[in-house]
């Protein structure tokens, strides 16, 4: 079986017991960032082999991944943060795993845009996650549809281009669109910015940014 084991976004509390006990019955242990992955495992003594699985490895390994799944083996998947899948490596290996008949488990837990989306103060009875927005090929297209889009919209962007990034949601949503950027969730500083987009993005330029990064948009007013 392959588990799809959630990670905290921050703080280490926020692991589940169920996803401890599992990862200390495995066989093998897939992680993002072996280093990264490494010391919440060490938090919790947790002493099982661990190999990398990213988005750079992903296609050469899963092969192999599967036949020892199909020899019996137990693994676990985790990435650096969240749920494995969401902006992160897991696709892959879980289709894989879907069409050879290989049974596999996602845990429920944790991941970066619930808690922004739902603290945004924006509609959430209706949205869209739209995860990281392409550098460059596809981008204007993408923003284009988008600016008509009526349900709130869920993004992530890393600090070094939150600023550049609010630029552009001004230049296709508009400047007074509501939005709320949040960062560093669950940990000690927490951050949750409210305004419209020129306002978060004059507060921001102005600041700097450190963090992880969740962008929530209000939708187009119908």
């Amino acid at each position: 079986m392959l588990h799809i084991i959630p990670t905290p976004i921050g703080n280490l509390a926020d692991f589940t017991f169920r996803a401890v006990e599992i990862l200390k019955n495995v066989d093998l242990i897939l992680a993002e960032d072996t280093r990264t992955s490494s010391v919440l495992l060490n938090h919790y003594q947790i002493h099982k082999p661990i190999t990398p699985f990213h988005q750079h490895n992903e296609h050469k390994v899963t092969a192999h991944l599967i036949e020892q799944l199909e020899q019996g083996k137990e693994m676990a998947l985790l990435t650096d943060a969240g749920t494995p899948g969401i902006s992160d490596p897991a696709f892959f290996l879980v289709r894989a795993c879907v069409q050879q008949g290989i049974d596999l488990e996602c845990l429920p837990g944790a991941t970066a845009f619930v808690p922004a989306l739902v603290n945004s103060g924006l509609p959430i009875n209706r949205f869209c996650f739209e995860g990281f927005i392409p550098l460059k090929k596809g981008r204007h297209t993408l923003l284009t549809q988008l600016s008509t889009e009526s349900r709130t919209m869920v993004f992530y962007e890393s600090p070094m281009r939150l600023v550049k990034t609010l630029e552009l949601f001004m230049q296709y949503f508009g400047e007074d669109r509501p939005c709320s950027v949040s960062r560093e969730l669950s940990k000690k500083f927490e951050e949750n910015k409210r305004g419209s987009l020129k306002e978060v993005h004059d507060y921001f330029q102005a600041k700097g940014v450190k963090g992880e990064i969740v962008i929530v948009v209000g939708g187009k007013e119908e």
